[in-house]
């Protein structure tokens, strides 16, 4: 039977690899620990995430931005460390779905899977209007990046030729990621060391204040501002489970996608304090010019430094940087999300189209382009109605993440609970960490969607409630009916807990 059809399903021990390729026909041992990183780099965009938060961090809590950098860390590598042990036990592509379902029933598990669909095509949709806007301001074309339908146009382009590399399979998709994120670490670490090495010279300018340690201790910030703080700084984390979701196209799938996520957001988290400082200290906190304080400079305080730090050469390069790391995260943002509902299928959770496989690219074809035409589709409608909310969908985004993110922590706890008194490694790496994590995750979504309801947080307003928290808990809410309507449409299998419990093994397509 060809694998590019739907296949009837048996199981395997998870360790057994299927000759086609991986355990649901995927590119298995492409990738090794450094492709399997630079994809979680890559997913997470960290000069677009800069760029598109930054300003809003230092305006909810100040000079504390640093601090908050730090505070979301710990939940994400706490996260990170629940994903590096359920991966261990069961490396499967669909993640935060196989695991919640393992560990809480169908429901559940089917939400956890929405939730990173939901993040998903936000994020799209939002990273290929950056990536539109950033190219035309490269290339002078200021009236370009200000008209919709310029903007829509590129955008939908960008969005399209992506779906595409991804399409074509993890080798091509890994190689074009390789470039994009060199140039973007070396344009934001060679930025940030010019504005430190001039503030300590003496030469950045009178805006320029000297760095404080103090700046990353978290001290004398409200709970709330906090909490928006944070869920920002989810957002600008959020992506390093990429590494998870090409497991099983990774070597040693048991080992290194987990090793990948921690090194991932250790990685992250050092870049983000570095430029951290290097903002604060270059452009001061002041209310004219480049100081943060400067409403002007609010949607985007990086690159208004590009041209004070390093002259005009530089503002282009970190104008260019922008732009490639909005769409090498448009590309990476759809590999997870088209083999999450590759293993949804697997298990009849969703339609079985979606386990088609390609048979020459190995890729999840099916899946990769309904991602891609829903990414359209949000982008499109989103984009006509209302470009305040777009903006605000961004701001939403953090509740989608914390929301499946906490799922899997939870799962972790609850499906290793047995063995948690086994070994001290056991008892903090399966229970303790996890459980924390999950803590933080439900304590920021909680806090924020509370403070989302006001209808002055944002852009827009639904009557008394605020655009973001509509947005944000509107698209997890969507999911319940479409979850009734695959139960209603051929999931009952799944549904009634028949092809995925705690005991089952990884479903396999039969050759």
């Amino acid at each position: 039977m060809s694998i590019a059809e739907p296949p009837p399903l048996k199981t395997q021990p998870s360790k057994t690899q299927n000759p086609l390729g991986s355990a649901k026909g995927l590119n298995s041992g492409a990738l090794g620990l450094i492709g399997n990183t630079v994809i979680g780099l890559s997913s997470v965009a960290p000069a677009y995430s800069l760029a598109a938060t930054l300003g809003y961090v230092v305006l909810a809590v100040g000079d504390k931005a640093p601090s908050m950098f730090l505070v979301a860390f710990i939940p994400m590598l706490l996260t990170a460390f629940a994903y590096r042990e359920l991966n261990r036990d069961t490396p499967d592509c669909g993640t935060s779905f196989t695991w919640g379902t393992k560990a809480f029933g169908p429901w559940i598990g089917w939400m956890a899977g929405w939730g990173l669909a939901v993040s998903a095509i936000i994020v799209l949709a939002n990273t290929a209007e950056i990536a539109a806007i950033y190219l035309f301001e490269v290339l002078g074309l200021h009236a370009a990046a200000e008209s919709l339908a310029a903007k829509v146009l590129l955008g939908c382009f960008f969005i399209a030729a992506m779906t595409y590399v991804s399409f074509r399979g993890i080798l091509i998709s890994e190689r074009l990621q390789n470039v994009l994120i060199a140039v973007q670490f070396t344009v934001l670490i060679g930025v940030s060391v010019i504005a430190l090495s001039k503030v300590f010279g003496g030469t950045a300018g009178p805006q320029a204040i000297t760095p404080k340690l103090d700046w990353i201790i978290p001290t004398g910030i409200s709970m709330s501002s906090a909490a928006q703080a944070i869920i920002l700084c989810i957002f600008i984390y959020w992506g390093w489970d990429a590494c998870l979701a090409v497991g099983e196209e990774t070597k040693d799938s048991e080992r290194t996608p987990g090793r990948a996520a921690v090194l991932t957001t250790v990685i992250l988290v050092a870049t983000y304090v570095l430029v951290g400082y290097a903002v604060q200290s270059f452009a001061g906190f002041g209310d004219t010019g480049i100081g943060l304080n400067n409403p002007e400079n609010v949607d985007d305080v990086l690159t208004t430094l590009g041209g004070p730090v390093a002259g005009p050469v530089a503002a282009s390069l970190l104008l260019l940087t922008v732009s490639i790391s909005a769409l090498s995260s448009t590309q990476t943002t759809i590999l997870p999300t088209a083999r999450g509902t590759l293993s949804m299928a697997v298990y009849e959770a969703l339609p079985r189209k979606f386990s088609t496989v390609h048979p020459r690219y190995m890729t999840p074809g099916f899946g990769t382009l309904v991602m891609g035409a829903s990414a359209l589709l949000f982008y499109l409608v989103l984009s006509f109605a209302s470009a305040n909310a777009l903006q605000d969908s961004v701001a939403s985004l953090g509740l989608a993440v914390a929301f499946y993110y906490g799922i899997t922590a939870y799962a972790c706890v609850w499906y290793f609970r047995r063995t948690l008194l086994d070994s001290a490694r056991n008892l903090f790496m399966r229970g303790i960490f996890p459980l924390l994590g999950a803590l933080c995750m439900t304590w920021a979504f909680v806090q924020s969607a509370v403070d989302m309801l006001r209808p002055d947080y944002g852009f827009t307003a639904f009557g008394p409630f605020g655009g973001v928290f509509v947005l944000g808990v509107g698209m997890l809410v969507v999911g319940i009916p479409l979850m009734l309507l695959c139960f209603a449409t051929g999931s009952r299998g799944f549904f009634r807990g028949r092809t995925l419990t705690a005991d089952t093994e990884v479903k396999v397509p039969e050759s």
